[in-house]
């Protein structure tokens, strides 16, 4: 096994590094939760994509550097290292943009690529219901078909859409086969969220933030050239954008790797020797570490032909506790100035660890419950008889 990157990989990271260095605000932006926060979010991933780092994986003609994997993997690592900005695109870049590449059509993504890659349209996660969460395939949101305008109306509710208040485009599952049960019958739609008809609805988090929202569809026409793949085929679609979700795109080692080693510099700070807490540090910088080797070795797998398949669950499980882990680590040695918020001036480093810990954790909840993620991996990995 070689574990040393390439001469043209070490200067792919050291360009990669100086840009970064020279053009990170200096001061942290305002969350993107907000709607300050968003517009600036939105005037970084700009900058992003002029400098052409916005999507460094994907072809030229979309603003790329048609970077290979292990490039895209240096650019993560060393995007968190310098502490850039969160990525307010990441629902269309990371995960409906494999999608679109894969299912869509030239025209389609000639249309929404560009636009995404740079900030200027935001997309929204239109998956789950009130009574279709990690059960997707009980979508009770519907479409009818409109011969006349070629096309379709929508009609149902969209809830816990990230990005939603905000946002500017939805993609998600809706029922075309009213006759149809669980996986058959579904169609994968992108829908303009200014169509007439479109209401959204902030839903505050434990923050105060509007971070998710309901979107409410009464008669939304969509026309045929915003169906990704054709009518019926939403279900086969939509595990791609899942698996992107739960697998490579949405959670990159260098995530994890540059709170493990603040977490680290933390521990040498405020630990005073306490034994338990320096074992937990340690244990969070070797998951943080050995989720790193796992996922090289995941490249090397699929650049030898290979897919990811079920294994993205237990990707997904792993990474999703060892978040909730290693910021739960940092705010015992914080101890109570781990509760104060941004707004306190005792508070330590701008609240940044116990606002980490609150969205870490959402992680064992969306991108599918653990709960549903193991099951995956007992039935389809582990060839284990379904529970009854």
């Amino acid at each position: 096994m070689d574990l040393e990157f390439s001469p043209k990989e070490q200067e792919f990271r050291q360009e990669v590094r100086s840009w970064l260095e020279a053009n990170v605000p200096a001061t942290p932006l305002p969350s993107m939760d907000t709607e300050e926060g968003f517009r600036l979010h939105q005037e970084w991933e700009k900058k992003l994509f002029d400098a052409r780092w916005a999507v460094v994986s994907w072809p030229q003609e979309y603003g790329g550097r048609e970077a290979g994997l292990t490039e895209w993997l240096i650019f993560e690592e060393e995007y968190y290292r310098a502490g850039a900005p969160g990525r307010v695109s990441q629902n269309g870049i990371f995960l409906f943009a494999p999608t679109v590449f894969e299912f869509g059509s030239k025209e389609q993504q000639d249309r929404y690529l560009p636009k995404m890659a740079s900030g200027e349209e935001i997309w929204v996660q239109g998956w789950s219901e009130p009574e279709a969460g990690s059960d997707l395939a009980n979508v009770r949101s519907r479409a009818d078909r409109d011969e006349e305008r070629g096309g379709w109306v929508l009609n149902g509710q969209k809830i816990w859409s990230s990005r939603g208040t905000y946002g500017h485009r939805l993609f998600g599952l809706f029922r075309t086969d009213p006759e149809s049960r669980r996986h058959h019958g579904l169609t994968y739609f992108m829908v303009d969220l200014a169509s007439p008809g479109v209401t959204v609805r902030p839903i505050p988090q434990l923050d105060g933030e509007p971070g998710f929202a309901e979107v409410f569809l009464d008669d939304v026409f969509v026309p045929d050239a915003d169906v990704l793949g054709g009518a019926g085929e939403g279900w086969k679609i939509m595990i791609a954008t899942t698996g992107s979700e739960r697998g490579l795109n949405l959670r990159s080692p260098g995530r994890f790797l540059a709170p493990a080693n603040r977490l680290l510099d933390l521990y040498k700070e405020r630990g005073g020797g306490d034994q338990v807490l320096r074992d937990a540090a340690v244990q969070a910088w070797m998951d943080a570490e050995a989720y790193r080797l796992f996922t090289f070795g995941t490249v090397t797998k699929l650049l030898d032909g290979g897919q990811i398949g079920a294994d993205s669950s237990i990707n997904k499980v792993f990474w999703s506790q060892m978040d909730v882990e290693l910021h739960a680590t940092a705010l015992r040695l914080l101890g109570g100035y781990g509760e104060l918020d941004e707004g306190s001036p005792d508070a330590v480093d701008g609240s940044r660890w116990l606002d980490g810990f609150l969205f870490a954790l959402g992680g064992p909840i969306y991108a599918g419950t653990n709960e549903i993620q193991r099951n995956t991996i007992a039935e389809r990995i582990l060839g284990l008889p379904r529970a009854k």
